[in-house]
């Protein structure tokens, strides 16, 4: 099983600790596309008009600033560097030694700076979004789905890919549809279904954490992926399209 993770608007900054070395992440043949990114994000957020670019307020100069220097700010784990609702439900620092490899192993974060990066990997906090438009390099979503097919695929192997990740980081790459779930979350109101984008990513990040501390085997199928989420939700499933993957419906009352 391969869990896809978005990346959190909030970062938690790292202290202390050694500054990030792109040679050490995952995925090495991203190499010179984080370079790319990472030189292209530093020259933007320089610029005087770096907030616009980067579709971001001046209450955040702070994480613009940083953004020039990221190779040498302090580094710290993925599952530590990421806040935020998703996170803070799939409760990392929680979870015993066995459940920690074992989300290490299975998730793989989707990001804007990085392409995709373990769950483990160490990171400086960074401010940049998939949706930006950075000069340099263009649109982010379009750049790396021209970078990640390859090593994802790879990575996942034939294991079940579930995909937790929000739409806008969806759009950096498509996993294969017959081996592959996207987990949608819908509150009911009025008797209408509707999304709500807190209480989505707050069960997104409670679906990956039952995933990666329930006992048995993971699940190998959108199927069994919909028996497990039935452990804990009312959930539905969609089966895969030619073109779309399952769709995992996991729906709140």
């Amino acid at each position: 099983m391969l869990i896809l993770l978005p990346p959190s608007e909030g970062k938690t900054e790292a202290r202390k600790g050694e500054p990030l070395r792109l040679e050490d992440l995952h995925f090495p043949e991203l190499l010179s596309a984080r370079r790319a990114v990472l030189t292209a994000l530093a020259e933007a957020s320089s610029a005087n008009d770096a907030h616009s670019i980067l579709g971001v307020g001046e209450s955040l100069a702070a994480d613009v600033r940083r953004n020039v220097i990221l190779d040498e700010v302090p580094a710290a784990p993925a599952h530590d560097v990421y806040s935020g609702v998703l996170y803070d439900a799939l409760d990392y620092a929680g979870m015993t030694a066995a459940q920690k490899r074992k989300a290490r192993e299975q998730c793989v974060v989707v990001s804007a700076l990085w392409g995709a990066i373990g769950f483990g990997d160490r990171i400086p906090p960074y401010r940049l979004s998939m949706a930006v438009d950075l000069p340099g390099t263009g649109r982010l979503a379009g750049y790396w789905k021209r970078h990640l097919a390859d090593p994802l695929v790879q990575h996942a192997g034939a294991d079940l890919v579930v995909d937790c990740r929000s739409s806008t980081y969806a759009a950096a790459w498509a996993p294969p549809v017959h081996q592959s779930a996207a987990v949608n979350v819908y509150q009911v109101r009025n008797g209408k279904r509707t999304v709500v984008s807190h209480f989505a990513k707050h069960t997104r990040g409670e679906l990956a954490r039952h995933l990666l501390t329930r006992r048995g085997t993971p699940p190998a199928t959108p199927e069994a992926l919909l028996r497990a989420a039935r452990e804990r939700w009312t959930a539905e499933l969609e089966p895969a399209s030619t073109r779309k993957p399952a769709q995992l419906s996991i729906i709140l009352g």
